[in-house]
């Protein structure tokens, strides 16, 4: 639906409502579509702006999805925390992993972001709108890493290995199930593609549990470095 709203924003406060217009038309599109699929011409329709216009508040439309990108990693960065400290003390790796893997299921327009951040959003910002989104990355990287510390009792690395593979994996297994295309349809009209059909949540939820396995396992667990804390290139790989 078109939205109909002042050619030029003319104070701060109009200012950030055009902005947030923006975004929500954003995301609206995207979780209807797919991000790769909303160009800037449809958000600035979805607006009711020309798409010339929309440079005033956005340098491109990778920055607006890298900024509601940097959105969904706090907002899952505070349900994950607050999920992962009211599991029973007792939880073991099966049922962090199960914690987490849902954490991400339940936010498919986050994990379609996920994906999408390192391939190209990052790729059409300047260095600043780049530096600015790892700034807040970062930052939710910390926070989740603290509270699997506690949890589970690993390094600050193995912490940070096990966010980046939730992340990671989260991202690719959802552009792999395909949810909502002609590309599901196929494998779902087709048994001998049924291999094709990828169920996130579940397989996630094994690797997750694995990696957790492997870590518990270990006799000691290696120290900390500066390699192991620098690594955070993308939106999905911290």
């Amino acid at each position: 639906m078109t939205r109909s709203i002042p050619l030029r924003a003319r104070s701060v406060a109009a200012k950030q409502q055009r902005q947030q217009a923006i975004l929500d038309a954003a995301r609206s599109l995207g979780l209807e579509r797919s991000v790769r699929e909303v160009t800037l011409t449809d958000i600035a329709a979805a607006v009711g702006m020309h798409k010339s216009a929309m440079l005033r508040y956005f340098e491109t439309r990778e920055q607006i999805f890298l900024t509601l990108t940097a959105e969904g990693w706090q907002e899952w960065s505070a349900a994950i925390g607050s999920r992962l400290r009211d599991l029973s003390d007792d939880a073991g790796p099966e049922s962090v992993a199960a914690a987490v893997a849902e954490s991400l299921v339940a936010r498919p327009f986050f994990c379609d972001l996920l994906a999408q951040a390192p391939l190209n959003l990052e790729r059409n910002v300047s260095p600043d709108t780049a530096r600015a989104f790892k700034k807040v990355v970062l930052a939710e990287v910390d926070t989740v890493t603290a509270v699997l510390r506690r949890r589970l009792g690993v390094t600050e690395r193995q912490a940070r290995d096990v966010i980046s593979t939730a992340t990671g994996m989260a991202g690719a297994l959802w552009q792999m199930a395909a949810p909502g295309t002609h590309l599901r349809t196929l494998y779902e009209a087709h048994p001998e593609l049924a291999h094709a059909l990828v169920d996130v949540g579940p397989q996630l939820t094994r690797i997750l549990t694995a990696l957790l396995r492997g870590m518990r396992a270990t006799p000691t667990a290696a120290p900390d470095s500066v390699e192991g804390t620098s690594a955070t290139c993308s939106g999905s790989r911290p």
